[in-house]
């Protein structure tokens, strides 16, 4: 690609060499010889520092957002805005040849994009995944290491899927990903907004700041598709420049109103009014949250233009996403369930809804990420005070962060609830002392890692999967009973 081309759409001042280059990159350390380097601002590291360098080691030219009097130099405006663009131009703009449907939301993205791919998929298109737990391209399972990718790997993901001939791409939007402006350049021809409560205040501050970068994605979507018994959700169904398709529970005037909702330990039902018509909906899932996820994905498909009654008929067969809310077999005589609740709301959502049909003690297992936003760990563990009958306080990511200030931050919230609690900075030996503890017909809820398969100490990131752990450990606490 002629250098010029990779500059289409973006504004810019400085002589464009005639050259062919091989790619580009905001990454130092990924730099090759013929590719442009993208001079970016870091919280640890300013790209322009290493402008010069990069032009000895062989880049075509750098774009700045200053003047670094260098040869092969372009300035623009904002690197970071402009990065995005170019990486579209690199890859000849994909996602211009697909539908792309958006999910933000603080909780519930996850789960909405993967009943969005399956409805989709079901209905006979070929659908592409990005988001937290994985990446997909039809039937083909990639890694994923961000919830949002960079632009260069976003690029590249969504030009490996059109290229594969998918119709759709359904994927999770964070408000990291708007703040940092890696999806500029998208149009979404449907967005998704699930709910939005306590999280990430470490990056954006405020409330009003996380709610800002989430209304990015509808200034640039056909429709939005919107929780509106979510007081944010109101709000941006007020101010969204673009149709509104509104989903409810408590809302008789939204467009897809949830009643006669009948939850239990394997699954709600209920009856969704749409347009004057009423459809019977079964969900393999329980929970309020569960009913929201469902309605939002019901309306997103259909707003996509699915067939209603296909889509309805679509839901009840779709699969557990791994981590959310998702059983864990043993030999054991009670029920152990993982899920990636690790919010205030999210944690008080989880349990409440186990609390609807718990027969014996709900134990919750629980613990508070390091080097994120400290104010929310007394309100988590507040809310596992509120529904569980024993508290197990832990470490989750503890990263470099002290892992006793964490359980310190956190163990107000406990006190207050008044309930029995444990403590035990290693996570191994609260799980293996949760599932001695537990009895039959008990309910443990491991909350927090959900479908990660490892930790982040202060030495770096270990393999810990709990999916496997449990079981191991269950397996040896049977024979120790002769079960």
């Amino acid at each position: 690609m002629q250098l010029k081309e990779l500059l289409n759409g973006i504004e810019y001042t400085g002589e464009v060499p005639d050259v062919c280059i091989e790619g580009l990159t905001a990454d130092s350390r990924q730099l090759e010889k013929g590719w442009v380097f993208v001079c970016q601002r870091g919280q640890r590291f300013d790209g322009h520092s290493f402008a010069s360098k990069a032009l000895e080691l062989g880049a075509a030219a750098v774009v700045t957002s200053q003047d670094l009097g260098l040869p092969r130099q372009i300035v623009v405006e904002d690197t970071q805005a402009a990065y995005p663009l170019m990486c579209a131009n690199f890859f000849g703009r994909p996602a211009q040849k697909m539908k792309l449907i958006g999910v933000t939301g603080t909780n519930g993205k996850t789960t909405s994009t993967f009943l969005i791919r399956h409805l989709l998929t079901v209905l006979g298109h070929h659908t592409g995944l990005i988001g937290t737990v994985q990446n997909q391209i039809g039937p083909l399972v990639l890694p994923s290491k961000f919830t949002t990718p960079d632009p260069y790997q976003l690029q590249s993901l969504l030009a490996k899927m059109a290229a594969d001939g998918c119709e759709y791409v359904v994927m999770e939007v964070s408000s990291h990903a708007l703040a940092q402006h890696r999806v500029d350049g998208l149009y979404f021809d449907v967005a998704l907004f699930t709910n939005l409560t306590q999280d990430h205040l470490d990056y954006h501050h405020t409330m009003e700041e996380y709610f800002a970068e989430k209304c990015k994605l509808f200034s640039r979507c056909g429709t939005a598709v919107v929780n509106v018994d979510d007081p944010y959700g109101q709000r941006i169904a007020q101010e969204a420049g673009c149709p509104v398709v509104r989903f409810a529970t408590q809302q008789d005037s939204a467009d897809y109103v949830a009643r006669n909702i009948h939850s239990r330990a394997d699954g709600s039902n209920f009856v969704l009014m749409h347009d004057g018509e009423l459809q019977k909906v079964s969900i393999p899932t329980p929970g309020d949250f569960s009913i929201h996820n469902a309605l939002g994905a019901v309306a997103a498909v259909v707003a996509a233009g699915a067939d209603l009654h296909r889509v309805v008929e679509a839901v009840a067969n779709v699969a557990g996403v791994p981590g959310r809310f998702e059983r864990i077999p043993t030999e054991l005589d009670f029920t152990i369930i993982r899920d990636y609740a690790h919010t205030p709301d999210g944690i008080e959502k989880c349990l409440s809804t186990v609390r609807e049909f718990a027969r014996g003690r709900i134990v919750a297992l629980f613990g508070c990420p390091g080097c994120r936003d400290g104010s929310k760990r007394a309100n988590m563990a507040a809310a596992v005070a509120r529904y569980a009958d024993l508290a197990i306080l832990t470490s989750d990511n503890p990263r470099e962060e002290d892992e006793q200030k964490i359980i310190d931050d956190a163990l107000p919230g406990l006190l207050a609830g008044g309930k029995p609690y444990k403590i035990f900075l290693d996570r191994y030996e609260a799980i293996e002392y949760a599932l001695k503890t537990c009895q039959q017909g008990d309910i443990l809820l491991l909350l927090g890692k959900g479908h990660e398969d490892y930790q982040v100490l202060s030495s770096g990131a270990i393999y810990f999967d709990e999916s496997k752990i449990v079981p191991e450990i269950a397996r040896r606490i049977a024979g120790q009973r002769g079960i």
